[in-house]
């Protein structure tokens, strides 16, 4: 649909003015609201500048509050797992001990080597024995006192001799 334009008349060349004058009062407050804008965001760009940069400070502060818990954390777990890890090795390494100590001593025994506790019996009953024959020597000396004079070789102490073998002995334990 086709509308056939209107010849303009005076009165519409002075609608047209006015409303071109509305345009150009328009175009410059929107001008001016647009510079006052520019200004206002200048004098509070500063501010909110500043404020985020505070905003940021506290946020950087938390951040790192949290990482330091966290690697705490984290420390603390790898040092509980080392401890756990020391102990179980530390475990293993006594059974291998007693493992080997037992194989050796088996060795030993069968190539007719006496062990430690062997040779503490045989001192043990060494000892029994050197006192057994001091009192035997001490009684037959008071028999033999009343029959004739002692001898070097009967007042010689017979307990010195084994006394000297059994710290020898006690040595190469």
């Amino acid at each position: 649909m086709v509308k056939k334009l209107k010849k303009t008349t005076t009165a519409d060349k002075t609608t047209g003015a006015q409303l071109s004058g509305t345009v150009k009062e328009s175009a410059q407050q929107i001008w001016l609201a647009g510079l006052g804008a520019f200004a206002k965001a200048q004098e509070e760009g500063g501010k909110v500048f500043e404020t985020l940069v505070k905003e940021g400070t506290s946020i950087q502060r938390k951040t790192q509050a949290a990482a330091e818990e966290k690697i705490s954390e984290a420390t603390n777990r790898m040092a509980t797992m080392a401890t756990d890890i020391s102990s179980k090795a530390s475990g293993q390494w006594d059974k291998l001990e007693n493992i080997f100590e037992e194989r050796v001593s088996k060795a030993l025994n069968k190539l007719g080597v006496p062990s430690a506790k062997d040779i503490d019996v045989l001192i043990a009953r060494i000892e029994e024995l050197n006192r057994n024959v001091a009192e035997l020597s001490a009684k037959a000396e008071g028999t033999a006192r009343g029959k004739t004079k002692p001898t070097a070789k009967t007042t010689a102490k017979p307990a010195a001799k084994p006394a000297a073998k059994r710290a020898s002995a006690r040595k190469s334990a």
